[in-house]
């Protein structure tokens, strides 16, 4: 094998944080120690690229977030301390007329908090990389304002569940509020579907 294909290989272990090399006679190239971002890093490059390429579906990625975040309620309802209680609190204010941008990331972060007080890493690791898919693969700004105010009531329902210790209640007003984000994400999928069909079909 070449020196420059070594190089090549080394040079792309290096960009995905996997190896660090140092140069000089006590250098080299050694296996990085990696921790939860850059694996999360890595998770997300991988099932960005599998989204833009019709390598996952729209229904795999929400099926996905619910198979983790009902399972995820349940259990943030029995292990959860009060500083997540106070991220969820803080996270349920009305947007108001803010923009898209800020309205996802005020709901992403009760998601996430509730992720957090499941005390489980792996868990939030696994499921960050779905937001983050979600959130730039969709213009959100189509939803309308009766949308997002039945979301923030939503969220207010799961945070008292998860707050009276009642797993049950918090499973299920979690999926009854993943079921109606996925009749809007489907919605909204379609919209932008349908005009890239046209397009291939005029070309």
């Amino acid at each position: 094998m070449s020196r420059s294909t070594i190089r090549e290989a080394l040079r792309m272990l290096a960009s995905q944080g996997l190896i660090t090399t140092r140069r000089g006679i006590t250098g080299g190239s050694r296996i990085a120690r990696l921790r939860h971002q850059d694996v999360g890093d890595i998770l997300t490059i991988g099932l960005t690229a599998l989204a833009r390429t019709d390598g996952c579906s729209v229904a795999e990625l929400l099926e996905a977030r619910e198979l983790l975040e009902i399972p995820a309620a349940r259990a943030a309802a029995a292990r959860h301390r009060p500083e997540h209680l106070e991220r969820m609190r803080a996270s349920v204010e009305d947007p108001g007329e803010r923009d898209a941008r800020h309205v996802f990331e005020v709901h992403r972060s009760f998601h996430a908090a509730i992720l957090d007080a499941c005390d489980n890493r792996l868990l939030h690791l696994m499921t960050e990389p779905l937001f983050t898919i979600l959130q730039t693969r969709f213009l959100r700004d189509r939803a309308t304002p009766s949308f997002w105010s039945q979301v923030t009531a939503d969220h207010k329902a799961i945070m008292r569940a998860i707050a009276a210790g009642n797993g049950d209640a918090a499973a299920k007003t979690m999926a009854s509020h993943l079921k109606r984000l996925r009749a809007t994400y489907e919605r909204i999928d379609s919209l932008a579907v349908k005009p890239a069909a046209a397009r291939r079909k005029v070309s």
